[in-house]
């Protein structure tokens, strides 16, 4: 029996709040901050030993909301920036919000940095994959539609219940917009370059 797919509250007995912070175990500092800070713009909010093991330095980045993103880093260990292969329990990828607008500067600025990227549609969103100084996957993603944070998950869950009803494999645009219209939001698309779905494309 599949899993029902809903927005609403499971019957558990504890409720999360949001994402506090998630840590990675990083290279060392100056690479992580090159990439981080001074790559992606996320402000380096707080650095200070790992008070679990002191000798690790522990950076603390603001992803642009108040989220946080922390690294667990030091000075000898070299950033390695080939592919990372993750088995179970692993992190595949991390996603960042990017605005719309500044989409093809983002894709030029990432250029002259030396990264490269895959650019595809993914139907509720646009996303482009890079990997960071120590090759783990990094999505950009720009939101197709404006749609207020509170309520991302209800209209995932209605996009999702749109998609089994026309009997399509994946969410679209039009699951998209009409789970917007049916929560009663107004439809407002971003600007978004044609790009492939990336079916099976992306590691």
């Amino acid at each position: 029996m599949d899993p029902e797919v809903t927005a609403d509250r499971p019957d558990s007995p504890i409720h999360t709040l949001g994402t506090d912070h998630i840590t990675v175990i990083g290279s060392n500092v100056e690479d992580t901050i090159e990439y981080y800070r001074d790559l992606l713009g996320m402000p380096l909010v707080l650095r200070q030993p790992n008070l679990d093991q002191p000798e690790v330095t522990h950076l603390f980045f603001d992803t642009g909301d108040g989220r946080i993103l922390t690294f667990f880093v030091t000075d000898d260990r070299p950033s390695n920036a080939n592919p990372q292969r993750t088995g179970v329990g692993g992190v595949h990828h991390l996603a960042f919000t990017i605005e719309a607008d500044r989409l093809e500067e983002i894709k030029e600025a990432l250029n002259e940095a030396g990264y490269g990227y895959n650019e595809f549609d993914r139907g509720a969103f646009h996303s482009l994959y890079t990997r960071d100084n120590n090759g783990l996957t990094i999505e950009l993603a720009v939101d197709k539609y404006e749609i207020p944070d509170d309520r991302r998950g209800e209209v995932l869950a209605r996009a999702q219940q749109a998609r089994v009803e026309a009997g399509a494999e994946y969410v679209d645009d039009e699951h998209m917009e009409a789970a917007i219209e049916a929560l009663g939001m107004e439809v407002v698309r971003n600007e978004t370059p044609e790009a492939s779905s990336g079916v099976g494309g992306v590691e």
